[in-house]
């Protein structure tokens, strides 16, 4: 008979929204030192990139080349966020990276929608403290009608 401890726990979600700021970046070394090294967290590296307004492309050509430079630019960013995540103890299997092109919503909405999506439970964001100092910041959310495990 199986009882609940034989059965494997799922990993807890973190969510760490990103840019390319010193903030982001101790938001990524918060997470790190945290919990790098402890089994049962995945991570998932999001950057939205703000779309420019439509009038400030001529064309639809000129419009998918800036896209499509963003995007890669996001990648590499992520992708070096992830090798500190990495360095610091998550297995790369844990480690999951995402840039996509917001919409002209606010930046919170797109990333608690995100975080709706992937079911994370915590969401982290880089932000300045009351000096201006860059600082790692985490929110722990809920699903509606959940508990977090």
């Amino acid at each position: 008979m199986k009882t609940e401890t034989d059965s494997p726990m799922k990993d807890k979600h973190i969510l760490i929204a990103v840019d390319e700021t010193e903030s982001s970046r101790r938001a990524v070394l918060y997470v790190a030192d945290i919990l790098g090294g402890f089994p049962g967290f995945r991570v998932t590296l999001l950057s939205i990139i703000p779309v420019p307004e439509e009038d400030f492309f001529d064309t639809a050509e000129e419009q998918a080349a800036w896209t499509r430079k963003n995007l890669e630019a996001a990648k590499a960013m992520l992708e070096n966020y992830g090798q500190i995540l990495n360095q610091a103890g998550f297995p790369p299997d844990k480690i999951r990276i995402r840039a996509c092109v917001g919409e002209t919503k606010e930046f919170a909405d797109a990333i608690l929608e995100a975080q709706r999506g992937m079911e994370s439970c915590t969401v982290v964001v880089g932000r300045l403290d009351e000096r201006g100092r860059a600082e790692g910041h985490g929110r722990a959310g809920l699903k509606q009608g959940s508990a977090l495990d």
